[in-house]
């Protein structure tokens, strides 16, 4: 294979160590072009790497539109995400350019639904303002009253999206001795339904807002679920429910949670995702003490992420060695 036959990746941030090393030793007859600086990488930087790229593998927090489509080139073959979502990516232009997307499904499922029940009973028991409380000495005498929570037993949980990562947030809730599961989604799943076992019910989503004690949202962001956790959303939720998004941030609608927070509308309320991301430090949201928020670690595991970058790259490599893949690629 002459130079000319030669083909170039871009990959948008260093990798996880072991998927690190096998970009360090390369692939025969491509070129590797990679931002390593511990930042996102800049839209400007990125628009000048992609210049002549068969391959782009990037990270959620890249955004994939035509200025960089067209910056890359006509050669680009395929656009491989680090991540199950793919909002960030403008999938009518890959497709009017026949441009196949690689994503990494199935193996974030366990870490997220880990990081959804820790937000769930951090909420519920008040986790934040009990260590805030060791850390700035408000800690007294014991209380009967002081800080109390709530727990899972006979407790009805809603979920929104009962997808993989829905269902395992189910199976790990049940545990607890949730007595019911309410649900809702694009339709009614049977086989979801026998996984978890007991009783779950699919419902329209006025019924789960009313009924649930906690809310977990699990679903994809779109343009039917953007913003669809709304004040009038809130203000239907029981006063002392728990309210738990590890999905994306665009599903609701954070002014709409700031007010209803301010008015006493939910009882607690947990987040691993906001709008924009990073949240700034002086956001309002930051200010509420039955409010805790998590950067975005929901699958944040050096097994996860690993897997995730090792699909990430074989999505990638496929995609350049191809003349077309079907769209979305699953590798």
């Amino acid at each position: 294979m002459t130079d000319l036959q030669r083909q170039r990746l871009l990959v948008t941030r260093t990798l996880p160590q072991a998927s690190q090393a096998r970009l360090d030793k390369g692939f025969k007859d491509v070129d590797i072009v990679q931002w390593k600086e511990d930042c996102a990488i800049p839209r400007s930087e990125f628009l000048k790497m992609a210049k002549g790229a068969d391959g782009i593998l990037c990270l959620l927090t890249d955004n994939i539109d035509a200025e960089v489509l067209n910056a890359a080139g006509p050669q680009l073959k395929v656009v491989s995400t680090m991540s199950v979502g793919y909002d960030h990516v403008n999938v009518p232009e890959l497709e009017s350019r026949n441009i196949a997307l690689g994503i990494t499904p199935g193996v974030l499922t366990e870490a997220t639904a880990d990081t959804t029940v820790l937000l769930v009973l951090a909420a519920a028991r008040r986790m934040r303002e009990s260590m805030d409380a060791v850390t700035h000495g408000k800690w007294g005498a014991w209380s009967p009253t002081w800080l109390l929570g709530s727990q899972l037993t006979d407790k009805t949980v809603g979920i929104v999206g009962l997808g993989r990562i829905g269902v395992a947030v189910a199976k790990r809730l049940k545990a607890f001795g949730v007595q019911k599961f309410l649900y809702q989604g694009t339709r009614r799943k049977e086989e979801s339904e026998k996984t978890i076992g007991g009783e779950i019910e699919f419902v329209a989503m006025e019924r789960l807002l009313k009924e649930s004690d906690v809310i977990c949202v699990c679903c994809a962001l779109n343009d039917k679920t953007k913003n669809m956790f709304n004040y009038s959303a809130f203000s239907k939720m029981k006063g002392s429910v728990v309210f738990v998004n590890t999905a994306r941030g665009g599903i609701v609608d954070q002014d709409g949670l700031i007010r209803a927070l301010k008015e006493g509308k939910l009882g607690s309320v947990g987040l691993d995702v906001t709008v924009p991301e990073p949240l700034p430090k002086d956001s309002e949201l930051l200010s509420f003490s039955n409010c805790i928020v998590l950067p975005h670690i929901g699958s944040a595991t050096l097994e996860t992420r690993t897997a995730m970058s090792e699909i990430a790259i074989e999505n990638v490599l496929s995609g350049m060695k191809r003349e077309r893949l079907p769209f979305p690629h699953d590798a």
